[in-house]
Order: C-alpha cells, then sequence, then structure tokens
C-alpha cells in the first residue's frame, strides 16, 4: 500500500531511483527520476495509449481486450522498473479503476505484471497530485493559479498558491468518455458538439460559483487534450498568446468542417489522439468559457510528477498524510491530550507484538498511530456510535495523501476500536491488509481501554504478549487493585473478545499502586 520499497532505502548521500506509475483512463505512463541532493532527474519516461476507459461498459465492467492491452503494457512496465531497480514505487489508477465493478481480479494481475500494489485514488486525491506536479513546473507567481487537467475519464480544476492547492474538484467526464457518447461513430457534426457543449455546461454548473470567486493570477493546462490542443493550435500559428477560447473555437470549426475524424488532419495530432480529441476540446472550451480564462499556458508537470514530488515530501518529513490527519482532528474537535496518550500506549503495545504479529512494516506503526489521533472523530457527529460516524468519515472522506486502501484499512482499525469486535470488516479488505489491520485494531482497543479515565497520570508498564488466537497481558497488580473500572472493563473486553474467537488473559504482575 503506498510507495513501496523494492530494495530498502538508499544509503546516505545516494542517489535514490523513484518511478510513478499513472493507470489512467486513456493512457497509462511510468515516471522514473533519480533523487539526489534534494533534485530530481528524470532517467526515463513511458507512455502508451491503452484505452482503459474505452473498454468500461455502463454496468461497470471492463471487457477481455482493454484488459488484456492493460496487462501487456505493464508487464513492459514492469520489466522496466526491475531492470532500473527502482527503490520506491508508486502506482496510481484513477477514473476507470474507480468505476470499474468485480475488478479486483484484474488490479491481482496488474499488480503481478509489475511487481508493485496499485493504489485506486479518489478524484480529490488526483487533483492534488495534478496541482503538485503542475505547481513543480511553472514560473512562480506571487497569486493564487489555476490548474485544469482533462483526462480520459475524468476533469480536475485546482486553484492553488504556491504549491500548496486550496481549492479542488474532480467532474466526471474526460476527453475518452465525452467523445464515446457524443462522437461515438467519428462524425464531427454540429449538433454533436453542441450536445456535448451542453453536458459538459451542465456538469460544470454546480461548481462554477466557487471558483468565479477566485481571479488567479496564472492559468495553466496540463495533460494530453491541453498538450494536443496547443500542438494544433503551434502548427497553425494561432497558438502565440497560448490556448485561447478563440482558438480552440477555430479547432472545432475545422473538425466541423472536416466532418469525420477520417477525415480531419491537424498539425501535431496522431491518428490515436484524433479520436478522442472532440470530447477533450468540448470540455476545455466550455471550461475556458465557464471559468472566464482568458489564455491557457502548458504545464510540463501532471499526475505522476505529482506522484514524485509527493514521494519525496514522504521521504523527507513532509507526507502530505500526516498534514490531513492533524487537519482533521483539529476540524472534529479531536481531544489532542487524550489522543496522544492513546497513541503512546498503542505504539508502546505494538512494539511488543511487532514481530509476532508480522507488524514490523513501517507503515502498520503509521496507521496505528493515526487511528488512534482520529479514534474520537465521531465524537463531533453524537456520542452514541461515535466509533461507526468516525470509521464512515475516514473511510468516505477527501483525505489528501491517503488511498482510498489506507483510509479503509484506517476505517476498519477505528470502527474495531469499542463495543463488539466484528472480525468480517477486515475480511473486506485487501488481502494483503486484512490480517495485519484486525491486529491493530486489537490494540487500539487495549490502548482506548487502558486510558479510558483520560488523566494525566502516566501508565505502569504492561506488557503483550501474542500466541495464536490469544492475547496475553501483564499488568501491574497494585494498579490493577487501584483501578476497579479498569479490571470491569477488562472483563467486558473479554467477553467481547471471546465472541470473535479470540482469548484475552491478564495476569498481576509485582508492581506499584496508581498513586506511585
Amino acid at each position: 500500500m503506498g510507495a513501496r520499497a523494492t530494495s530498502g532505502p538508499a544509503r546516505s548521500g545516494e542517489p535514490e531511483i523513484l518511478a510513478a506509475v499513472d493507470l489512467g483512463s486513456n493512457s497509462f505512463h511510468m515516471l522514473v527520476a533519480r533523487f539526489s541532493h534534494g533534485q530530481l532527474g528524470v532517467v526515463d519516461r513511458l507512455r502508451e495509449m491503452v484505452r482503459l476507459g474505452a473498454g468500461l461498459d455502463e454496468r461497470g465492467r471492463l471487457d477481455a481486450a482493454s484488459q488484456q492491452r492493460a496487462l501487456a503494457c505493464l508487464a513492459r512496465f514492469g520489466e522496466r522498473l526491475r531492470a532500473m531497480r527502482a527503490e520506491r514505487v508508486r502506482v496510481v489508477a484513477t477514473n476507470t479503476l474507480r468505476k470499474a465493478r468485480a475488478s479486483s481480479s484484474f488490479l491481482r494481475q496488474a499488480e503481478a505484471a509489475l511487481g508493485h500494489p496499485v493504489e485506486i485514488i479518489s478524484g480529490i486525491e488526483e487533483a492534488r497530485l495534478v496541482y503538485l506536479g503542475a505547481s513543480h513546473h511553472l514560473p512562480g507567481v506571487h497569486g493564487p493559479r489555476s490548474v485544469i487537467d482533462i483526462g480520459g475519464g475524468s476533469t480536475e480544476i485546482i486553484v492553488g498558491q504556491g504549491f500548496e492547492p486550496m481549492l479542488m474538484e474532480s467532474l466526471s467526464m474526460g476527453c475518452v468518455s465525452m467523445s464515446a457518447r457524443h462522437f461515438s461513430r467519428g462524425r464531427l457534426l454540429a449538433r454533436h458538439f453542441e450536445q456535448a457543449r451542453l453536458a459538459v455546461r451542465l456538469e460544470l454548473e454546480p461548481v462554477r460559483a466557487q471558483f468565479d470567486r477566485i481571479q488567479p493570477e496564472q492559468v495553466a493546462g496540463t495533460s494530453g487534450t491541453i498538450r494536443a490542443a496547443y500542438a494544433a493550435l503551434s502548427g497553425l500559428d494561432r497558438a502565440r498568446r497560448g490556448i485561447t477560447v478563440t482558438g480552440l473555437e477555430h479547432l472545432i470549426g475545422l473538425m466541423m468542417s472536416a466532418g469525420s475524424i477520417d477525415q480531419l488532419s491537424l498539425p501535431g495530432i496522431s491518428p490515436e489522439r484524433a479520436e478522442v480529441l472532440p470530447g477533450g476540446l468540448a470540455i476545455l472550451v466550455e471550461v475556458m468559457k465557464a471559468l472566464d480564462m482568458d489564455r491557457m499556458r502548458v504545464a510540463n508537470g501532471a499526475l505522476r510528477e505529482g506522484i514524485l514530488y509527493d514521494m519525496i515530501g514522504r521521504l523527507t518529513d513532509e507526507d502530505a498524510r500526516e498534514r490531513t490527519v492533524r487537519a482533521m482532528a483539529a476540524r472534529y474537535h479531536v481531544d489532542a491530550a487524550q489522543a496522544r496518550r492513546v497513541e503512546a500506549t498503542a505504539l508502546q503495545l505494538l512494539a511488543q507484538v511487532r514481530d509476532s504479529w508480522d507488524l514490523s512494516a513501517e507503515e502498520a506503526a503509521r496507521l496505528l498511530g493515526w487511528a488512534a489521533r482520529l479514534h474520537e472523530v465521531g465524537l463531533d457527529i453524537a456520542h452514541a456510535h461515535y466509533h461507526r460516524h468516525g470509521a464512515y468519515l475516514l473511510e468516505h472522506a477527501d483525505m489528501a495523501g491517503f488511498a482510498r486502501e489506507e483510509q479503509r484499512v484506517l476505517s476498519a482499525i477505528v470502527l474495531a476500536h469499542r463495543r463488539k469486535f466484528e472480525k468480517n470488516h477486515f475480511q473486506k479488505l485487501p488481502r494483503a491488509w486484512g490480517r495485519r489491520a484486525m491486529r491493530l485494531g486489537l490494540i487500539l482497543r487495549l490502548a482506548v481501554l487502558f486510558n479510558r479515565s483520560r488523566t494525566t497520570v502516566s501508565l505502569p508498564p504492561i506488557s503483550l504478549q501474542a500466541r495464536g488466537r490469544t492475547i496475553r497481558l501483564g499488568i501491574p497488580g497494585g494498579w490493577l487493585d487501584a483501578s476497579p473500572l479498569t479490571l470491569a472493563d477488562l472483563d467486558r473486553e473479554r467477553e467481547y473478545l471471546s465472541a470473535a474467537g479470540i482469548g484475552l488473559e491478564f495476569t498481576r504482575l509485582p508492581g506499584p499502586d496508581a498513586s506511585a
């Protein structure tokens, strides 16, 4: 889950090879770079037009031909990754796999072909990464900037300041889906463009007002449709001011004059790109008109560059997920002191079963720490069943930096921290995390239980052992005698876990009482 080190971190001072793989609805991209002395240097780029989105039917099923094209491409990517010995690789999938149903078999094959896990990211996370990649490849400005990305299945609109996005939207329309819906037979008639442009305006209407309030100092676009539009306009000597609405209207006019894709000839446009360009141009021109964009420049950075910069952030203690956890805790008025107490206890318990429970991966400690800090977010909604409210928020909220699978794991851990322990929730997680998430949930339960009094007095040393389906706790007897409510909680916890087929035993150890 997330970027995975395949051969351990680079030794201090040595370059590290990073790779980002973007499984888009139209094209698959791979970007390999060397990170050295705080700088990224591109080593290799691969791009293949797979048209995964074209193989998605109305029921959300991927046809066999699209899957075969995708897996063949990923096998080639995987071969290159192995040859280049990339230390850290992050693979993200976007709109098509967000929509695809029963895609678990395909994902398993994709991961086997690549040799790395695949993350399905939300539209908002995609927007954040797009902005991160674009903003690192644009001249600096003092005011806000807008970034537009038109992919195969979705369109991202972002406004940010510097490298930080402030306002993000991901709309379910892209060059592949729009072209398939309105230009399916390759006909380029005026009525087809009218219908497509109306559909775009309807999609934009709910979000238009929030972007109207911001006047960006810089407007940039990225990815295939926008690069293709710029190439065609440049070839026609109509891009001296960048991409403009007037220029786009001229391109649409040329398309309608051609009458069909087969008869279309635009400079810099390949036959493959021409098939999806009509839908992409319909989106682009209406976005620029709706948001009153005078002109647009092209940014060299996009989603895959954003993935690399995000990975660098994780390497240099600027992990976007940490910022998200802090922001979410503040937004839902989490008791920060209590969260710190629970986190400290949970990590102390984890350290004692790290090896026996296969929880030595750094990501396990991170997820447990985040779950401890956020286990009470649901209290801001209602006290009754607050663990369920919290779990729902963590699974469904837009959490910058988190992949969907990470959010599901985090949600399951928080859901398990009190009351009935339902093992079936963990069975729905990815195979690699089901058992480990359940064990993290058990650790969080114990950490919450021992800190239920919310006191500032430090807990005594508590030992934890795990063998098979039995958990053994060692607790100072004097402290336990002075904490009758904790003793009652342990008795009740034993009943909850017994119902789930898990044994809980605790023994009294020599030690001080609660006042020591």
